[in-house]
């Protein structure tokens, strides 16, 4: 899985992350913080498909995430898609899936990421080659 040019919204990416036994609770599925490791794990895959231009510092300003089917080790691996909703003037919406090998949706939701500037310690606009890639997939590199 990789790089996959755009969506009707946006850059896209999706992501194979094999599950590890360190990945389950006692009820034998993936904990529900993992998740988010997961989330992590296609959000920096999307950016970096973007090259050069999407390796802008940001904050994770907002996650929700709806969990609809479980988890097991015994799936092996998931599949997180991770797609550009909305390019804003200092943040953009990415829109998240979690899937199983079977196509399944075990998870579903978004996240908000605000551009940062870390000498001023705070929200930063986006540039326009940034907005341009997020919006079409293609970065400079």
């Amino acid at each position: 899985m990789g790089p996959v040019p755009t969506t009707e919204h946006g850059a896209e990416t999706i992501v194979r992350i094999a599950l590890r036994w360190r990945d389950m609770d006692m009820l034998g599925h993936v904990n529900q913080a993992v998740y988010h490791e997961l989330l992590e794990e296609g959000r920096g895959a999307l950016l970096s498909s973007l090259g050069a231009v999407g390796r802008f510092p940001f904050v994770l300003a907002r996650v929700e995430l709806d969990y609809r089917r479980e988890v097991r080790h015994a799936h092996g691996h998931v599949d997180v898609r991770t797609f550009v909703e909305r390019v804003g003037t200092t943040s953009i919406t990415v829109g998240q899936e979690i899937t199983l090998p079977d196509g399944t949706v075990a998870a579903a939701g978004r996240s908000v990421l605000v551009a940062w500037d870390a000498r001023a310690r705070s929200a930063r606009a986006l540039s326009d080659a940034e907005r341009e890639a997020l919006a079409t997939g293609s970065g400079a590199s």
